[in-house]
């Protein structure tokens, strides 16, 4: 993914956005001109506690080039009233692996590589400079900070000290946190009260907040480049004092023979021109892995910059990103994650970015568990692992649900009708969990579709594990609630008139949740009905677009297309027609399922025809969503659901990835 010239105008270079991560929680992203447009951008966000409480330190390093006493600007920086104009001397932009950045000043050329140490908070700025005629110095300018990533530093002084440790290793302290800068060349120069006021973040703005942040200038490193003289530099920042023999050039193929290593053993790709977009999927996968060492276990982050490990995304992303890649060690270790905490039958929703207190407000999460258990099993054929770590778990779920759940008002329970209850009406315990205050914006209380889908799901995957495990009444009961539940669930949600199922018993509006009463390894709806043929034309029809299915059909009440505005407005159309790429997969399960139990020769050809249509589509979706919007090298959490579709929400999410990756791989 390389982009030249004029991608890299000023408007054109500020759309597009990249990220690299180190496996812990860390991450490193801006944009494609190095302009940081978000409170998120910055070369250091480190977790103090992995994966959570992560803090940005370095925000930038500004490099520039002094030719003759005249200095030339490298970088581009935004404050209200005035734009610095680096982006003028860049001439591309490429990441495959890691972001590299390449400048031209007079005959002069300058190379930047940036990369993050793998498990460490440790950044490095590697350059190569290739210099012509004239003695020259390149000065770098870390600007720094010491802040929670989602806050801001509005006041215009910064408490930093700093000593000088050895040569050019500087420690920092601001407050009472503190970290490391290095530079191989040149020499430091400490400033004193130097601040980088008023940065300016657009995409700030654009969501409602202040958007103006203060930073300091600790000082600035100067390096003497003689004519004909070519140099390589490295620059690192870190949490950790050993940096002094950080090599930038190893760093950074040490992490491009990991990823390739990552890539190779997946087996599915052939180093054909075609398999590119593969092999970046897969380095996409790679972003959403990291360790939890509070549990000594690895976790899926659902989406940079803002989200940590979600029990329902990360269980959603889990064949993607861990089987589909044949990562089989780390799915166990992620399933073991999420029993961690059980309580009450429920597998915790997510963990405190505070101080990693386990939440429960999810009523599928637990849900999930069975499926993605029951895709382990596909995968694998481990069953002794599923037996001596899951199968009283997942009989325990099963109890809870059935005699009531109200663990964070969470409402859960079995009703007569052998169909699952949840929620409260300012509960928001579903996949569309948007809440602004105490204000539900999708309020899914009583029977909601997918929960019972999955409630019969993972009824049914009971009975064969309980087969399997000679367990046979225990079989029978098992299969016997699901008989129950698969009656009542037809009888109650097929929406006969609007050709489709109910979101919730009771409300007719046309969602994307139907989809999984088909989509799931037990469908309780049959693929070969009528119903189920109904409910994939109506949400082709009325949901389906090229980047996803929409929350909600158009013409319902409070129907939304544009995700904008400030948090009420956005907590208002999260779920109310906005398009998510991740609904692909659940589309694709119930159209592979509807089309492979087809018996009529000419429907099953049209089932046929359509299907490969939907693939050879997605794929140039994917390849753009990939290389030319949004972060590069990832897929966003959502689209806006009018054109142009704009990529929204958080720049890399882990079940937009994972889901596009497993259909079309």
């Amino acid at each position: 993914m390389k982009f030249t010239k004029e991608k890299l105008e000023l408007q054109e270079g500020l759309k597009r956005e990249w990220l690299i991560t180190n496996g812990i929680g860390g991450f490193c992203s801006s944009t494609i001109i190095g302009a940081n447009t978000r409170r998120y951008h910055g070369l250091l966000i480190a977790p103090l506690k992995p994966p959570a409480q992560r803090n940005l330190i370095l925000s930038k390093l500004d490099e520039s080039i002094t030719i003759n006493n005249k200095e030339i600007p490298l970088y581009t920086n935004i404050c209200k009233n005035y734009i610095s104009q680096g982006y003028k001397f860049q001439t591309s932009f490429e990441k495959e692996y890691v972001p590299t950045f390449e400048y031209l000043v007079g005959d002069i050329n300058v190379k930047k590589t940036i990369c993050m140490e793998y498990g460490k908070n440790t950044v490095c700025v590697f350059y190569e400079i290739q210099n012509k005629n004239e003695e020259i110095k390149l000065k770098l300018a870390p600007i720094v900070n010491f802040r929670d990533f989602h806050s801001m530093s509005t006041n215009k002084k910064i408490n930093l000290k700093q000593e000088e440790i050895k040569d050019n290793k500087i420690k920092i302290s601001i407050e009472n946190n503190s970290f490391y800068i290095n530079c191989s060349e040149g020499k430091y120069i400490k400033h004193e009260n130097d601040n980088f006021n008023n940065m300016f973040y657009i995409e700030e703005e654009k969501r409602g907040f202040y958007p103006e942040e203060n930073h300091s200038v600790s000082g600035i490193y100067e390096i003497e480049i003689k004519p004909n003289e070519n140099k390589k530099i490295t620059f690192v920042c870190s949490l950790e004092e050993n940096i002094d023999k950080v090599d930038g050039e190893k760093l950074i193929k040490k992490e491009v023979k990991r990823l390739e290593k990552v890539i190779k053993e997946t087996k599915i790709v052939n180093k054909k021109e075609e398999d590119k977009l593969l092999k970046e999927f897969i380095i996409a996968t790679d972003n959403f892995i990291v360790y939890r060492p509070e549990f000594k276990l690895h976790t899926i982050i659902a989406g940079y910059p803002w989200f940590l490990d979600w029990g329902r995304d990360s269980l959603i992303s889990f064949e993607g990103l861990l089987l589909k890649t044949k990562r089989y060690d780390l799915a166990k270790e992620v399933l073991l994650t999420f029993k961690h905490d059980i309580k009450q039958g429920l597998v915790p929703n997510g963990y405190s970015e505070a101080d990693n207190t386990p939440l429960y407000n999810s009523v599928d999460a637990s849900l999930l568990l069975f499926e993605q258990i029951a895709k382990y099993l596909k995968y694998t054929e481990d069953f002794e692992f599923v037996k001596k770590e899951f199968y009283e778990v997942l009989k325990n779920i099963v109890e809870n649900y059935e005699k009531g759940i109200d663990l964070d008002n969470n409402n859960i329970y079995l009703d007569n009708d052998g169909l699952i209850v949840s929620g409260t009406p300012t509960t928001q315990n579903t996949w569309m969990d948007a809440k602004y205050e105490e204000i539900a914006a999708t309020p899914r209380n009583g029977k909601a579709v997918e929960i019972n889908a999955l409630w019969y799901n993972a009824l049914k995957i009971l009975e064969e594990l309980s087969l399997k495990f000679e367990e046979e009444k225990l079989a029978k009961e098992y299969l016997k609630k699901a008989n129950k539940c698969k009656r009542n669930f037809k009888a109650k949600f097929y929406n006969e008139k609007r050709k489709c199922l109910y979101d919730v018993v009771g409300d007719s509006k046309i969602r994307p949740n139907q989809l999984f009463s088909t989509a799931l390894t037990y469908p309780v709806i049959e693929p070969n009905t009528k119903i189920a043929k109904e409910m994939l034309n109506t949400t082709t029809k009325k949901l389906k677009n090229k980047y996803g299915l929409k929350t909600l059909a158009k013409g319902e009440k409070n129907y939304i297309d544009i995700y904008e505005g400030n948090s009420f407005k956005r907590d208002m159309s999260y779920h109310q027609g906005i398009t998510w790429p991740w609904l692909l997969g659940i589309y694709n399960d119930a159209f592979k399922k509807i089309k492979e139990n087809e018996k009529a020769i000419k429907n099953k050809k049209q089932y046929e025809e359509d299907y490969e249509k939907f693939i050879k589509e997605l794929k140039t979706t994917a390849t753009n969503m990939m290389e030319d919007e949004g972060c590069i090298g990832s897929v966003s959490e959502l689209y806006d659901s009018k054109r142009p579709q704009l990529p929204k929400g958080a720049i890399a999410q882990a079940w937009s990835v994972a889901e596009i990756f497993r259909i079309l791989y």
